[in-house]
């Protein structure tokens, strides 16, 4: 499932340049993630990078979302059509 940023984001914006999708702006003082972007890092990395840098602990996975690995790496590959993934 993609991941969201939640009401507890301080705008510290660690997080935007860890995202490899872009999916990860700024809006009104705080970040969002975009769920048409977010990949949960699969096809990049081992787990999400956002979740790691966050120091609110404000990146959470969004239930509104849920996706399986294949869908997520599949997500990835339309993101990234002249890349091979990282990791699968």
């Amino acid at each position: 499932m993609a991941y969201k940023i939640t009401d507890d984001c301080i705008g510290c914006g660690a997080c935007e340049p860890e995202c490899a999708n872009e999916a990860i702006s700024e809006d009104a003082g705080s970040y969002v993630i975009d769920p048409d972007k977010c990949t949960e890092c699969v096809g990049n990395f081992d787990k999400p990078q956002c979740v790691d840098v966050c120091p609110a602990d404000a990146c959470v996975p969004d239930p509104e979302h849920e996706e399986t690995r294949e869908g997520l790496l599949a997500k990835w590959r339309k993101l990234h059509p002249n890349e091979a993934p990282s990791v699968a």
